[in-house]
C-alpha cells in the first residue's frame, strides 16, 4: 500500500484549493455553455451531484472537510440541452447559522462555540452533504449521522426531515451509501446507532425508499463505518479498527472527528449477512485496514464472495481529509484499489491482490451491475501511475512513499504530494486493463458518474450483453477558476465528448447519482 509520507504544503499555495476557499453561490435554471463538443442526444435525464457548500462562516472555517453544509447541483438532458440548478440543503442547523452568521452547532469536526456547559446543550447539525438518492418522486439528501432530507426533484426545494414513509424514527440514522439492486429495485442500507450499546442496524426497502425489513446487530464500542457491500444473495460490511474515544466526545471536550482512534490491535472485522432476511450468517477478523467505500461485490462461479474495496494501511488519511477544507493536503491521499475473495461461510479472507498500483478513491460501477459480476470500474486518480500489478499479494506490493519511491511510481507520488486527484479512469477488473483520461495541468475531477445507455450485444450468436454509457463528472479548472461538466464515452475513454461550462464555481463535493427520465417525475 502507498505510505502518506507527510509533507508540508502551506495553505492555499495550492491551485484546487481555489475551488473550496469561498462559500458556493445558489443559482436557479440555467442552460448550460457547452464550451467542447455536442451532448449526446440519447443523454435523457437527471444528473445529481452532492458535496458541502460552505466551509466558512462569519471569518471561521469549518474542523473538516466533512462539517460543510450540503448543496445539490442538478443538472437536467433533454433533447440534447442541459439546464442546471444549485441549491443549499435547508437544514434547520444551516437556517440558523445562515441568520447568525455564525456557526452554532457541534458537527462531525467541530465543537459548538461558547463555554463547555453550552456545548452540551447544542444540537448536533445535520450537514445533508455526502450523497443523494434519487427516488420516483424526490430526492433524498443523504449524511449518514441522521435522518435523511428530501427534496423536490425538479426545483431542489427543501421539503424537510424524510423517515422514509414512516418507517424511521426521529432519532434513527441512514447512512450515505445505499445499495439499489438493479434487478428488483430493493434498496439496501445501514446505519451505526451510538447508545448503551451500539447498534448497527439494516434496511432492506422497496424502490420507494419504504422500509420493508429492519435488524440490529450489538456493535463493541462505536466503530466508523461508511459504506457497504451488495453482492449476490448476500450484504457485507466491513468493520476497520476505528473507535470513538467515548468519555471525550460526549463530555464536548473533543469533537466526533477528534474522538475518533485507530487501533490496529482490533483487526478489521467482516460481517455477512443474508440480504432477504438481514440476518447476520458469519463474521471473522483479519489483518488491519482502512476503507471509504467498495467499488462492487459479486459471488464467483466457486460460490465466494468477491468484493472490490479502496483500502488504505491505516487511518492518516482522516487527518487528510480534515486540512482539505484548510487549503492543503500532506502528502498524498494513498487509497489502492484490492479485490478480496471472501468464504461466505466464515467470513475469512481466501485471497486478496492489488488490482491498480497508483491511489484512486470514488469507484463506481454501472448501477445495473452492483451486486453483480461487472466489466469496468471508474474511479478519479492521481496522474503518472503505470499499472503492472499482476497477481501481486499485499506482501508482495510493500510500501513506498512520496520521499523513497524510485520509477515512475516515484515519480509520480512525488509529482502529486499535497494535490488532489487529477485523471479519471476505467479499470476491467478480471484483465486489469485500464484508460486514464488526464484531465490536464490544474483540472480536478469530481466522482464519476454513470449514466447508462442501451447495451451491446457481444456477437451475433452471444446472449451476453456489455455495457455501455456516458461517465458525467464535475471538474474545477484551477486555470480559468471555473468548474465544467465532461461527459465520456465509455467506449472511446481518449477525449471528452462534451465540456459544458457552469455559471459559477462548485467546491469539492462526495458523490452523486443519475435518474434517467423513466424513473422520475417529469
Amino acid at each position: 500500500m502507498i505510505a502518506s509520507t507527510l509533507i508540508d504544503n502551506a495553505p492555499w499555495s495550492k491551485t484546487w484549493s481555489a475551488a473550496i476557499r469561498e462559500p458556493a453561490t445558489e443559482f436557479e435554471p440555467t442552460e448550460l455553455e457547452v464550451i467542447e463538443g455536442e451532448i449526446p442526444a440519447d443523454l435523457q435525464g437527471r444528473l445529481f451531484q452532492n458535496g458541502p457548500g460552505r466551509l466558512e462562516r462569519g471569518g471561521q472555517r469549518v474542523g473538516h472537510w466533512f462539517d460543510g453544509d450540503g448543496a445539490i447541483l442538478g443538472v437536467k438532458f433533454e433533447a440534447g440541452r442541459a439546464h442546471a440548478t444549485y441549491r443549499y440543503v435547508q437544514t434547520a442547523g444551516y437556517q440558523a447559522e445562515e441568520k447568525a452568521a455564525r456557526y452554532l452547532s457541534k458537527s462531525y469536526g467541530m465543537l459548538a462555540p461558547g463555554a463547555w456547559p453550552l456545548r452540551m446543550l447544542a444540537p448536533f447539525k445535520n450537514a445533508a452533504n455526502t450523497a443523494v438518492l434519487p427516488l420516483s418522486d424526490r430526492l433524498l439528501a443523504l449524511w449518514e449521522g441522521g435522518l435523511p432530507h428530501a427534496l423536490d426533484l425538479e426545483t431542489l426545494d427543501t421539503l424537510g426531515l424524510d423517515t422514509l414513509s414512516g418507517s424511521l424514527k426521529p432519532h434513527q440514522s441512514y447512512s450515505a451509501h445505499p445499495k439499489i439492486d438493479p434487478t428488483t429495485g430493493e434498496i439496501f442500507n445501514f446505519a451505526v446507532q451510538p447508545g448503551p450499546m451500539t447498534q448497527l442496524c439494516l434496511y432492506r426497502s422497496d424502490a420507494s425508499g419504504k422500509v420493508q425489513q429492519q435488524s440490529q446487530l450489538p456493535l463493541r464500542g462505536v466503530p466508523l463505518i461508511h459504506d457497504m457491500v451488495l453482492a449476490g444473495p448476500y450484504v457485507l460490511i466491513c468493520i476497520p479498527p476505528v473507535r470513538m474515544q467515548l468519555v471525550p466526545a460526549l463530555m464536548n471536550l473533543k469533537s466526533f472527528s477528534e474522538s475518533l482512534a485507530w487501533r490496529p490491535e482490533l483487526g478489521t472485522e467482516v460481517l455477512i449477512f443474508d440480504r432477504q432476511t438481514l440476518n447476520l450468517l458469519s463474521r471473522s477478523t483479519a489483518e488491519p485496514w482502512f476503507q471509504w467505500h467498495y467499488a462492487n461485490g459479486h459471488v464467483n462461479e466457486a460460490g465466494e464472495i468477491v468484493v472490490d474495496v479502496v483500502r488504505y494501511e491505516d487511518f492518516s488519511v482522516h487527518e487528510q481529509l480534515r486540512t482539505v477544507a484548510a487549503g492543503y493536503v500532506d502528502g498524498i491521499l494513498g487509497g489502492q484499489l484490492w479485490r478480496m475473495a471472501i468464504d461466505p461461510h466464515t467470513a475469512a479472507l481466501i485471497s486478496q491482490r492489488l488490482l491498480y498500483e497508483g491511489t484512486c478513491e470514488f469507484p463506481a460501477v454501472p448501477p445495473r451491475q452492483v451486486g453483480q459480476k461487472t466489466e469496468a470500474i471508474y474511479f478519479v486518480t492521481h496522474t503518472g501511475f503505470v499499472n503492472h500489478t499482476g497477481n501481486k499479494t499485499i506482501a508482495e506490493s510493500g510500501q513506498f512513499s512520496a520521499g523513497h519511491s524510485s520509477g515512475a511510481e516515484g515519480t509520480a507520488l512525488r509529482d502529486n504530494c499535497g494535490e488532489l486527484v487529477g485523471a479519471i479512469a476505467q479499470l476491467n477488473p478480471e484483465t486489469q486493463a485500464i484508460n486514464i483520461l488526464d484531465c490536464g495541468h490544474h483540472y480536478y475531477p469530481f466522482s464519476p458518474i454513470y449514466a447508462g445507455r442501451e447495451s451491446r450485444s457481444l456477437g451475433p450468436d452471444s446472449n451476453t450483453k456489455t455495457e455501455q454509457g456516458w461517465i458525467l463528472s464535475l471538474i474545477y479548472n484551477g486555470s480559468s477558476h471555473q468548474s465544467e461538466l465532461w461527459i465520456l464515452d465509455s467506449e472511446t475513454w481518449e477525449t471528452p465528448r462534451c465540456k459544458l461550462k457552469l455559471p459559477v464555481v462548485i467546491p469539492f463535493g462526495f458523490h452523486g447519482s443519475w435518474i434517467d427520465f423513466a424513473r422520475s417525475s417529469p
